[in-house]
């Protein structure tokens, strides 16, 4: 696993810690930080020795947001250039639109909501700006008592990024979500906790174990490749515009003949059959199954980083609402 200058990666039978490492700068994020997180991440979504990730910040901070301190534009934007939304939709993949126009906090965020293991963050200081709404591509958040959370965009003039629009709403509804953005507090982890943002709130020397405990429980006797796709299918259907296609993905899911594969291999490793039930032992599912990469590849699901999953939902929406005599928002 390399080295990045902005993080610092250690990997414990299956658990990657992953730290943002500027404990001097409040662990502060910069362009290069967001370019070595879309790197990791995508590096550990095809690492099968990697089994789940534990996001924390080193020293104080779990990151303070936008490094406001560097030249230029901060946001490592091309000001030059005069995009329009069409340019979001053509040239999505073009250089110019990824490294001039795209949110640098966006792409951090699809990359991580593109990877195939759980993630966690354990939020162990100041979590503010992109600190914060990085966090909530991850599946669930732990807090020390001495985290704080601000989605402060307001008080500086901009507005949010890293598709914490869309994230936040599904998290804690959008009443919590318009009161944060519009108060642009910063509040501290109880309050998150009542909000629905953080899962549980411990003391400063705990948060380490007890995000190791909840790694392993995410983890140990469970198949990686179960796991993969469960992570995948529930992001992208939770914006499914109803359940028909959700339905139809998981029918697809269980189907599927490497799915039975896999199930038999559980079977034998476990000794388990007719007879047995779930409190006679612990199952010990292999780490991959046979077939199952081949499922995962097959289902393609989320296209996060292809502009032409946009233009699939976008047109076959606008044909179900064409046969309906609707017009369905999309």
């Amino acid at each position: 696993m390399r080295t990045y200058e902005t993080l610092m990666l250690e990997l414990n039978d299956g658990v990657l810690w992953l730290t943002l490492n500027r404990p001097e700068q409040l662990t502060a994020f910069t362009v290069t930080m967001a370019n070595e997180l879309i790197e990791a991440f995508t590096e550990i979504s095809d690492d099968d020795s990697i089994r789940a990730v534990i996001v924390t910040g080193a020293g104080r901070a779990f990151c303070a947001g936008m490094d406001l301190s560097r030249e230029g534009n901060v946001f490592g934007l091309d000001e030059s250039l005069k995009p329009s939304m069409s340019d979001l939709d053509e040239r999505y993949d073009d250089p110019v639109i990824v490294n001039g126009v795209r949110d640098t906090g966006g792409r951090v965020a699809m990359a991580i909501l593109a990877c195939k293991k759980p993630v966690i963050a354990a939020i162990n200081g100041p979590a503010v700006g992109i600190g914060a709404t990085m966090t909530l591509a991850m599946d669930i958040r732990i807090a020390s008592e001495a985290a704080r959370v601000g989605f402060v965009f307001s008080r500086v003039g901009i507005v949010p990024e890293a598709c914490s629009t869309w994230l936040l709403p599904k998290l804690v509804g959008i009443s919590q979500t318009l009161e944060w953005l519009y108060r642009a507090d910063v509040f501290d982890a109880e309050e998150g906790r009542r909000g629905g943002l953080i899962r549980r709130v411990v003391p400063p020397g705990e948060l380490h174990a007890e995000a190791e405990a909840l790694a392993r429980s995410l983890i140990d006797g469970k198949s990686a490749v179960s796991a993969a796709m469960i992570r995948q299918m529930v992001y992208r259907n939770a914006g499914q515009p109803d359940p028909l296609l959700a339905h139809k993905l998981e029918s697809l899911g269980v189907f599927m003949p490497a799915r039975v594969t896999a199930k038999k291999e559980w079977l034998r490793s476990s000794n388990a059959g007719p007879r047995s039930s779930p409190d006679d032992r612990p199952p010990t599912c292999r780490r991959s199954t046979p077939g199952g990469e081949r499922i995962a590849a097959r289902l393609k699901q989320p296209q996060w980083r292809s502009n032409s999953d946009h233009h699939i939902w976008r047109n076959r929406h606008a044909r179900t609402a064409h046969r309906k005599g609707t017009d369905r928002p999309r």
